[in-house]
């Protein structure tokens, strides 16, 4: 349909407008474009996008958060097209995280207005200058730490957090200080150069992950973070071994993936910690062989872990953002080889103090981001595993929603209500 100045494609709940600003009339080249959506994973069964928005500036709906601790407004804003090194993506789903969750509530130092969102997946509509990663048309993961391949953590083997990434600290901007979003006629700042609560995003090419074309983009989102997180923490970062014993403090999403990595890496018990009961079924299911509510306890969580196993665990995991929990999982260890793995983000300047006395023993001590992958390298091939059934990640996504139910989604994960609720576009 051709309405002066404009193009509207119309869309399951709302209407995307593309402004043309050449000409009143524009002259649109087509093509076609398919996509999974939904339940729909084979490509004969997939939609049809016809539309070519080269170089044209996009009015869609964005999720925005105009300052801390105020409610998201869902509104139209303008994505410019993408600058030289960049990708502009359709979305097609993202999920909600609770990193998302800390920047709303001012838990993260951020700049506001932004456009929250990391964990994503879509299609790329349009590449700027220089990009020859990814092509329009091609199925991808926006990842929020990027993969230059160049800095020093990128060049070393063991390194993945990467130097242009934008988490530590936050800029809120592209690479090359600006932003491709405005609303209002305001300059509307990103996360981690993402911002997936949007239809459509511009991410760095070094931020974006070309996935196999038989990716289901209803779920394949939560491998851009969710499923390294946790399933890496343990396979790939922790490296748990068979007949071990692991603690995980926190059944939220990341938890209950670091739940599956520890089970399909031969765990013989692994222990869930949270003070939300109503997860422990779904805890169980996914292999946790016994659940602790520490509020019901009469010591302290890492006291009872000692007296459960005699000796203290293997491998303990922390994957909640709190620094008492966080001494816990080191205190359940075992004190000569046993493995603490923080996953959890604390709020800037939280301290965080352990015995001195007791660290010389030979625990390990680790820190992880995104599993230690190297994102680019690795990701595409979490996507291959799950394809061939290596992984299953279907039990991790309880909760799907259309992207205009998005408040719906933050009240069910602040509920604990959901391990992850994926929004789909």
């Amino acid at each position: 349909m051709l309405v002066c100045n404009h193009v509207i494609i119309f869309n399951d709940f709302r209407h995307t407008k593309i402004i043309n600003t050449q000409s009143s009339f524009p002259r649109i080249r087509v093509k076609e474009v398919t996509f999974s959506r939904g339940s729909i994973q084979d490509s004969r069964e997939t939609r049809k996008l016809v539309m070519d928005t080269t170089g044209k500036t996009i009015t869609c709906w964005a999720a925005i958060a105009w300052a801390k601790n105020v409610p998201l407004s869902v509104e139209k804003v303008q994505v410019e097209p993408p600058k030289a090194g960049e990708v502009r993506i359709k979305m097609t789903s993202s999920g909600i995280c609770g990193s998302d969750d800390h920047v709303l509530k001012g838990l993260s130092p951020m700049k506001f207005p932004l456009i929250p969102g990391h964990e994503g997946a879509g299609i790329v509509e349009s590449i700027g200058e220089g990009v020859c990663s990814v092509k329009p048309g091609d199925k991808v993961l926006t990842l929020p730490l990027p993969q230059c391949r160049e800095c020093s953590a990128c060049l070393h083997p063991k390194g993945n957090f990467c130097e242009k990434q934008d988490v530590l600290p936050s800029s809120g901007l592209m690479l090359d200080g600006t932003s491709r979003f405005t609303c209002r006629g305001e300059k509307i700042y990103h996360l981690f150069r993402t911002s997936t609560f949007a239809e459509y995003t511009v991410v760095q090419e070094i931020g974006v992950a070309k996935i196999d074309d038989a990716a289901p983009m209803d779920k394949i989102c939560i491998i851009s973070c969710e499923v390294p997180t946790g399933y890496g923490a343990a396979v790939h970062s922790a490296k748990v071994t068979p007949g071990s014993t692991c603690v995980v403090f926190g059944l939220g999403g990341i938890g209950s993936a670091v739940v599956m990595g520890c089970k399909a890496s031969g765990a013989s018990r692994i222990i869930g910690v949270d003070i939300n009961e109503e997860k422990f079924p779904q805890a169980r299911a996914l292999g946790v062989t016994d659940c602790i509510n520490p509020r019901k306890l009469k010591k302290p969580v890492q006291e009872v872990i000692m007296e459960m196993t005699g000796i203290g665990v293997d491998f303990a995991f922390e994957a909640i953002g709190l620094s008492d929990t966080m001494v816990a999982a080191w205190e359940s260890c075992h004190l000569s080889y046993g493995v603490c793995v923080i996953i959890g983000v604390t709020p800037p300047n939280t301290p965080f103090s352990l015995d001195g006395g007791n660290v010389f023993s030979g625990r390990t001590l680790k820190g992880t981001c995104l599993g230690d992958y190297k994102t680019r390298d690795s990701f595409p091939q979490l996507v291959t595993d799950y394809l061939q059934n290596k992984i299953n990640i279907d039990p991790l996504i309880t909760h799907q929603l259309p992207f205009n139910q998005i408040h719906k989604a933050f009240e069910l994960y602040r509920a604990g209500k959901t391990i992850r609720c994926v929004l789909l576009f």
